[in-house]
């Protein structure tokens, strides 16, 4: 694995790491809603654990993957800054951590694919023709 592949598996495991603490401290521990626990379990922990086990054995189709989940919380973030502008410092952070998610795990998959030969497979001209 080159140097750069591993500095982008850091930055995806930094962001998710960080983004599944931090968002059990937000919502549990800083500012905890009005909200049942159980609602709040599968609203905001639970979607982080689906790509848990791919993310740490380093796959890169998880790492592609889990992105669409990342737009969740980036969509919280920026709604909280603007609905809860008491809690605007925590989303902050939470849109920081997923951003570094987003970047390190779109450039993860990117090389780590690339080192490990997968792809998507390009069509042959004969076939464009027809």
């Amino acid at each position: 694995m080159s140097d750069q592949t591993k500095f982008f598996r850091r930055l995806a495991l930094f962001g998710y790491f960080g983004l599944l603490i931090w968002v059990i401290l937000w919502h549990f521990v800083l500012a905890p809603s009005q909200y049942s626990v159980g609602f709040r379990i599968a609203l905001a922990v639970v979607p982080l654990l689906l790509p848990m086990v791919g993310i740490i054995k380093g796959k890169p189709y998880t790492h592609a993957w889990a992105n669409f989940i990342i737009m969740f919380y980036f969509l919280h973030g920026f709604t909280a800054i603007y609905t809860h502008q008491s809690e605007w410092f925590y989303a902050l952070v939470e849109i920081l951590l997923a951003t570094a998610m987003f970047i390190g795990c779109s450039y993860y998959a990117r090389f780590r694919g690339r080192e490990l030969g997968l792809g998507l497979k390009k069509l042959k001209s004969s076939e464009d023709a027809g």
